[in-house]
């Protein structure tokens, strides 16, 4: 529905904008320049800094007018305002002037500097010289842990940090202590931020006071980096990223904003977690097994063409993907192997879960969301997911849909949703329906109506029984005690009255819940409701591997001449330890193209080096169903290659066409959508590499980057060509494209006078709206069929707990559970030890207590873990922690034993 403009006149002009916004942001959308410290497009108003100032007339006889804060002054129809009036430019000012009283003059030595929204606003405001000759105010700084560095000192008390900390993120440990002109931002006492969005402080404090310390080892202002549009490989959300790298290695991760996936905003894991690609475990030469029994050896790249031959001409050649390669490498390796001896490289249950949701999702019953429509949800069911712990971003969003009772009610009586200090006053403790069904306490448990601790068995159950209740035609639950019978019923009731109801399942899940989430949105379509499904798969290309053909790892049979292809993949992370090590024995040659040493690179005959998401170009599908494509921002060091390009080159050495084809990363997306029509719309969406702005490349470097020739002097005193990039529209080089490129291949934010993250405004129709020609990606799967669906039936039995052993389920990590995060230096600091969650019944059968070491048996894997007692564990059940580093894999949920160490 069309939303009615309205007209408003700004120094003379008369202007047609959206209704329901305040002015600052309909200025902003304008292009004027009004400065400003406390609004944040993701934060709303709250009228703290009154930099934002603006001059209002009653009508258009009022010649004196006043002065308001265009951040709490909603454009309506006939309003009449200045931003250019001399009263008003000085009273901006004096603002600045008073905030910059404490200040320290140390732009040179701040981290911030360069990128800093302070120094920004007080060129815009026109303030030069400080007249404050005084004593300055100045505080201690605190350790918050190895992802933030603290400068209070440099504090101009605008109440972002904790603003975002707390209210919008649900951060307990960072407040503001103090008053009047002496606050302090910080902790109760030092320690680590125990948020997992802390990182976001250095990109919403508009000063230094929160900066990224893994940048401070290798410090580089920005205007020194270089830079390339990519995507999160940390989870399947799929948020959008700026990688930066200077001196051949990469210095930070920041938010590149899509307005319907992560907006402004990053969790811990994807900011941080960069640092493997500057590990000490990376694979930077070839390396050769010249026998079984032999160490593997540094090789040069000719050294290994002839056993690559030779390896390539077995009769048996059998592939594995992986869930995070890029489409084109995942294709490359089919082509390689072909279709009927590619594997997906993932375990059968994962395998088999991810091609039950792909089925649910394009069924036609239900809608997979992006996180913008996730935010939108007004009723919540999570099954059996810690979204905290395997997609962040995605629990960030939830805990923003929960706000929406409260803002329909501030908007009925005229408070509108920007206005975030009224709203929040008001809400108190309003919730959105959230309801939670999961074997212990989550984070987001806090907001949630109700919670239902059980296992996966039980939780289906709880669906099943919630579908029936919303349709008499889903299969009904036999044997519900009285309390599920009255819960099942309570979330049947807010799903049913609820604009858009939300389903969350995820990688913790299994398929009886994944039929339970079908049944629950079969029966809401059956109403007339539009219901979606957000899925936490597990990780950056699940969805797009999914969508290829390939087989399960069960179905593998194993020749005695077989040559094995590894890609991107350690398969002691997906399967037993038992299993893994009895197909490679039974391989004639192991071929692993990798990144990392870890421990099936180090089994392997022949091993590859392959450039991480730094160093190479692709396409990634997110859980939502987004295609979206990252690239280099450096190019890959001989003789790592990018993984398709080597998979071309074994190709090559086959003898097969594609060989000689797949010259460029645009022959092998033009030979995948022959193969897969699914993947037509990324060919059509996004830029090849002949893509061009005004005949230009875009620059992926600022116009004031500087040391071209001093940089590379150890090598020549003369200025050195930039590489080139046949594959990409976007040029290694300072020159080229410097306006605001298409979303997709937006390198860095710059607009004159807005050099902080701020400047991400001016590339968007309206702050915290869409980007300008549309968000980045484009979705793969549409709810487009209307087939006659049917209802699962095979409700699973309840659980029993068991006399002998407990039933163990996997208890996801943010920090250790994902394998490429969990190799950088400052995110590796915040893994926890391995540990088994019980209750205190189940502990005092095993006489055991808090922070005992035991040893825990599953099936014959033995694993020493420390033991925590968690009061949420239901009886008979134990949580173990998930694939934390030093840890086997071990499938689960099973049955185990616990024994004192």
């Amino acid at each position: 529905m069309e939303v009615a403009m309205v007209k408003i006149q700004i120094d003379g002009t008369i202007y047609e904008v959206k209704p329901g916004k305040n002015l600052l942001e309909t200025c902003l959308s304008l292009g004027f320049d009004i400065p400003y410290f406390c609004f944040h497009p993701s934060l709303g108003s709250v009228g703290a800094c009154r930099l934002c100032a603006v001059k209002k007339y009653a009508n258009s006889n009022d010649k004196t007018g006043r002065i308001v804060m265009s951040c709490m002054e909603p454009a309506v129809d006939g309003l009449i305002i200045s931003v250019k009036d001399p009263e008003v430019k000085a009273f901006r000012a004096s603002i600045l002037e008073s905030l910059m009283a404490n200040h320290p003059h140390d732009c040179p030595v701040c981290d911030e500097g360069g990128e800093c929204h302070l120094q920004d606003m007080t060129v815009m405001t026109g303030h030069n010289y400080r007249r404050f000759d005084f004593k300055k105010r100045t505080h201690k700084n605190q350790n918050l842990g190895p992802f933030i560095h603290h400068e209070m000192n440099r504090c101009i008390q605008c109440y972002r940090c904790v603003r975002f900390y707390r209210d919008y993120a649900g951060g307990k440990d960072l407040n503001v202590f103090g008053s009047a002109n002496n606050v302090y931002f910080g902790r109760h006492e030092e320690g680590t931020l125990e948020s997992e969005f802390s990182g976001n402080l250095a990109e919403i404090c508009p000063t230094g006071v929160f900066t990224d310390k893994t940048l401070k080892k290798h410090f580089t202002r920005k205007w020194d980096l270089t830079n390339a549009p990519s995507i999160c490989v940390h989870c399947s959300v799929g948020c959008n990223t700026i990688a930066s790298e200077r001196y051949g290695s990469l210095r930070r991760v920041v938010n590149r904003y899509n307005g319907d996936v992560n907006g402004y905003l990053l969790c811990d894991r994807g900011r941080f977690g960069y640092e493997f690609v500057n590990s000490t475990k990376r694979i930077k030469n070839p390396q050769l097994r010249q026998s079984k029994e032999s160490a593997l050896e540094v090789k040069e790249v000719s050294e290994i063409i002839p056993k690559l031959s030779e390896a390539l001409k077995s009769k048996n050649i059998v592939g594995f993907g992986s869930p995070r390669a890029s489409l084109e490498a995942n294709f490359a390796l089919s082509k390689l192997v072909g279709a009927e001896n590619f594997y997906h490289g993932i375990s059968d249950k994962e395998y088999h879960f991810t091609k039950l949701c792909l089925q649910i999702l394009t069924s036609g019953a239900v809608h997979s969301p992006s996180l913008k429509e996730v935010e939108k949800a007004n009723a919540i069911f999570i099954l059996g997911e810690d979204v905290t712990n395997t997609a962040p971003m995605l629990a960030l969003a939830i805990r923003q849909a929960t706000r929406n009772k409260s803002i329909e009610k501030a908007e009925k009586i005229g408070i509108p949703k920007w206005n975030d200090a009224a709203v929040r006053e008001l809400a108190q403790n309003i919730h959105s329906p959230l309801f939670i069904a999961s074997p212990y306490f989550t984070k987001l448990d806090e907001l949630a109506e109700t919670t239902y601790r059980a296992t996966s068995e039980d939780i289906a159950r709880l669906g099943f029984a919630v579908a029936s209740y919303i349709s008499n035609d889903a299969p009904s639950v036999d044997n519900l005690n009285i309390d599920i019978q009255n819960q099942a019923k309570r979330i049947a009731d807010a799903l049913k009255q609820s604009k858009n109801p939300l389903i969350v399942i995820g990688v913790q899940g299994n398929e009886d819940i994944a039929h339970a989430t079908a049944n629950i949105a079969l029966a809401l379509k059956s109403i007339d409701k539009k219901p979606s499904l957000s899925i936490a798969l597990p990780e950056s290309n699940s969805m797009g591997l999914g969508i290829m053909e390939g087989k399960p790892f069960g179905e593998l049979k194993i020749e005695n001449d077989t040559t094995l292809v590894i890609l991107e993949n350690d398969l002691y992370r997906r399967v037993e330890k038992s299993l893994v090590d009895n197909l490679l024995e039974k391989c004639q040659n192991i071929i692993v193209l990798d990144q990392l040493m870890n421990e099936t690179s180090s089994k392997a005959d022949i091993l590859i080096p392959t450039g991480t998401f730094a160093e190479s170009e692709g396409t990634l599908v997110n859980n939502e169903g987004r295609a979206q494509r990252y690239y280099n921002v450096y190019p890959a060091i001989e003789p790592i290659r990018e993984s398709w390009r080597w998979i071309a080159e074994l190709i090559r050495i086959q003898g097969k066409p594609e060989g000689n084809s797949w010259q460029k990363f645009d022959d092998v997306v033009n030979s995948m959508v022959v193969s897969y029509p699914i993947f037509s719309k990324i060919k059509e969406y996004l830029p090849n590499a002949d893509f061009r702005m005004f005949n230009e490349k875009i620059s992926r470097q600022t116009m004031r980057f500087s040391g071209r020739t001093a940089m590379n002097a150890n090598i020549s005193v003369h200025e050195q060509k930039p590489p080139q990039d046949a594959d990409s529209p976007l040029a290694f080089s300072m020159e080229g494209y410097q306006g605001v490129p298409p979303s997709s291949l937006t390198p860095f934010h710059w607009a004159p006078g807005w050099n902080s993250n701020q400047a991400a405004n001016k590339y968007m129709v309206e702050p915290n709206g869409e980007l300008k020609g549309g968000n980045p990606g484009i979705r793969l799967i549409e709810n487009t069929t209307d087939q006659q669906q049917s209802y699962y039936k095979n409700i699973p039995q309840p659980f029993k707990p068991r006399n002998e052993g407990l039933f163990i389920v996997p208890v996801h990590q943010i920090f250790g559970s994902e394998e490429l995060s969990s190799n950088g230096e400052a995110l590796s600091s915040r893994i926890p030890e391995p540990f088994i969650k019980i209750n205190l019944k189940e502990a005092t059968r095993y006489s055991i207590r808090s922070n005992d070491t035991v040893h825990l048996t599953v099936e014959n894997i033995d694993v020493l873990v420390k033991v925590e007692i968690d009061a949420s564990i239901p009886d008979g059940v134990a949580g173990l922690s998930f694939n934390l580093p030093g840890m086997p894999f071990i499938s689960l949920p099973k049955i185990g034993v616990i024994k004192k160490s």
